[in-house]
């Protein structure tokens, strides 16, 4: 059976990066569409976290904003079908603008390691590819549950040039090393770490969210700059959008620190909220231990 799904996923992943961008995108806003229908699970929890995190907007406006999450989440995967099947079509193509780009090269050039903060927001794979063309780039990596995929998802997120590493030790040392040589490494600031010593609660949204101190970590060990960036999804194609982050981040103190990752990701998705996942269970773990979703 799962040799079977495999096949199907990667024949779908195929046959949709044969599409074009719009062509794709309206498929991956029918998937939304057909998701916030069927009141799916992933609807279910997009509505208690805007609830949480997003009290101003009224039931109307958060309805509308749950409708058009679960939308945008769907493009986010035949967006990526396409890139990363069409070899002939570098991914700077599909880039229309680049607002503060000097953040990224300004610590590069002054020979210091570049860490950069995606969040779930517009396509993180889009920034990802990118970032290859500023230097080298060292990027964890879990491999899918479907074994079939493994090999479609690294030849797609390599083939600008990153390497990617197991989210382990040895993975956790070569982002290290490449921070020490001025490189480039790419984190997903809002993933949940494990439950254990790799993660403390830090406010998010103004709730406890259980937050990664591998920022923290590689921060102090290595004296790299952090800058916050995203892939903003526009009408023809994306704009690369970079933020500083809040110099909070660079304290040694690591609930201070912690504090200004999660503050960092929040400005940044406010930018573009309708484009930020989340269907995530960012609050899945309560400083009292209490699981917070019901779904």
């Amino acid at each position: 059976m799962a040799f079977s799904k495999s096949t199907l996923a990667v024949s779908a992943l195929r046959l949709v990066g044969l599409l074009s961008l719009p062509a794709a995108r309206r498929l991956g806003a029918f998937m939304g569409e057909v998701a916030y229908r069927r009141n799916s699970r992933g609807a279910k929890i997009t509505r208690e976290n805007l609830a949480l995190c997003l009290p101003q907007l009224n039931e109307q406006e958060r309805e509308r904003m749950t409708r058009a999450s679960l939308r945008e989440t769907g493009k986010v995967a035949t967006e990526v079908c396409v890139i990363w099947r069409n070899n002939e079509v570098p991914v700077q193509s599909y880039i229309r603008r680049i607002e503060g780009e000097e953040l990224a090269r300004q610590p590069l050039a002054d020979g210091k390691g570049l860490l950069i903060l995606a969040p779930h927001l517009g396509n993180w794979e889009v920034l990802g590819l990118h970032l290859a063309s500023l230097g080298p780039v060292t990027n964890l990596y879990q491999p899918p549950k479907l074994t079939g995929l493994d090999e479609v998802i690294r030849k797609g997120r390599e083939k600008s040039g990153a390497q990617l590493v197991p989210t382990n030790a040895k993975g956790v040392a070569a982002l290290l090393k490449n921070l020490k040589s001025n490189g480039i490494c790419g984190i997903l600031p809002d993933q949940n770490p494990n439950e254990d010593s790799s993660g403390g609660f830090a406010p998010f949204f103004g709730h406890s969210a259980f937050t990664m101190t591998l920022v923290h970590k590689l921060i102090q060990r290595t004296g790299c700059t952090a800058v916050f960036a995203f892939a903003k999804r526009v009408e023809d194609g994306f704009d690369l959008i970079y933020r500083e982050a809040p110099e909070e981040i660079y304290s040694e103190d690591t609930e201070t620190s912690l504090a200004a990752l999660n503050l960092g990701v929040e400005r940044l998705v406010m930018e573009a909220p309708e484009q930020y996942q989340w269907e995530y269970k960012r609050f899945k773990v309560a400083p009292d231990g209490e699981r917070r979703y019901q779904n």
